[in-house]
């Protein structure tokens, strides 16, 4: 009785490992394939992490709800319908649209289509490992075919990956000039000077950008003024690299014409 609660338990496990990893990997691939979503760079990362939580999501779903309607099914087939494996398969099925139907509205409709099969496979994956457990078989097969398909995924979408653009000074003066509300706003958004008078100044503001490092820039943003002799001059620059910006450097006065 100990040896097949603990070969129903591993075979149970193992139907739950593969329709995870499998329904998993059908879910991110479809969501990364969509001719409508923007471009996405390291796409095999992007695989890696949306997988990872739909992993989490239908894992938990197919090891709790999916192995206690499974252990029901299994019992019910031991004692009406023990030959009839294709019974077995199709009631795994049937549960698994259920599921799909009564979660619509909190997990979206891909829960329908997914539902479904992630169910025929799991049964599907459960009739097999007891038949080849009958017969005193390894099932680690099981376990590596969707690692070995995983992986493949990864490296596939690794090698479709678009090149990543060089981050140039542009970008960077792009970076550091966006958003509003700051005090980079007043000046040029691309590389360049403004001249102009305010309150009686004579001002001239610049935007600048120069290479630190690869593709890492000092983004500078420098304010001139003068009015007869009064003169000055303000500076407040940038250490930019693709998607962080810090504040590198700041001097002068605040321009009379600002208070």
């Amino acid at each position: 009785m100990q040896n097949q609660l603990k070969s129903m338990l591993n075979r149970k496990l193992t139907a739950t490992f593969v329709a995870t990893i499998v329904t998993s990997i059908c879910m991110a691939f479809w969501g990364l394939k969509d001719p409508d979503s923007e471009i996405i760079y390291n796409l095999g990362n992007a695989f890696a992490g949306s997988s990872a939580i739909y992993i989490m999501y239908v894992g938990g779903i197919i090891f709790t709800y999916g192995n206690l309607v499974s252990v029901g099914i299994e019992y019910l087939q031991r004692k009406w319908f023990q030959k009839h494996d294709w019974l077995y398969i199709f009631l795994h099925g049937i549960f698994g649209a259920a599921l799909g139907l009564v979660v619509l509205d909190l997990l979206d409709v891909l829960m329908l289509l997914y539902g479904t099969p992630a169910a025929l496979l799991y049964a599907c994956v459960d009739r097999w490992l007891y038949k080849r457990a009958s017969k005193n078989k390894a099932a680690k097969m099981f376990l590596l075919i969707p690692l070995l398909v995983y992986g493949l995924c990864w490296g596939y979408f690794q090698f479709i990956t678009p090149p990543i653009p060089p981050f140039t000074k542009a970008d960077a003066v792009d970076f550091a000039t966006a958003g509003n509300g700051t005090v980079t706003d007043v000046f040029p958004n691309k590389i360049g000077k403004w001249k102009g008078t305010i309150k009686g100044y004579e001002v001239e503001r610049k935007t600048s950008a120069k290479e630190m490092e690869e593709e890492t820039y000092i983004v500078t943003f420098k304010e001139n003024w003068r009015k007869g002799a009064e003169t000055g001059s303000w500076l407040l620059s940038y250490k930019v690299e693709c998607g962080s910006s810090s504040v590198y450097d700041e001097k002068g006065e605040i321009p009379p014409y600002h208070e």
